[in-house]
């Protein structure tokens, strides 16, 4: 897997465990919803890690937590 596949998978899957929208990263976040939906739906090759640590922030998360997930151990970029 990709890494910007990784990171769409995990945002995602956090958004449904938490029962969250894409609209509350971008009310509570204020990142754009274009942005979120770009991440999600793997639109662009590079996700900014600003983009990442906005999403973590607004989430409650650490990077470290975000990374944390068995999915970023099998990266074949």
């Amino acid at each position: 897997m990709k890494l910007t596949e990784a990171i769409g998978k995990r945002v995602e899957n956090l958004l449904k465990e938490r029962k969250l929208s894409q609209y509350y990263l971008f009310k509570h976040g204020g990142i754009p919803r274009t942005t979120i939906n770009d991440v999600i739906n793997v639109r662009n090759k590079k996700v900014s890690t600003d983009t990442v640590y906005q999403i973590c922030s607004t989430l409650g998360l650490t990077l470290e937590e975000f990374f944390a997930d068995p999915m970023f151990l099998n990266i074949d970029d």
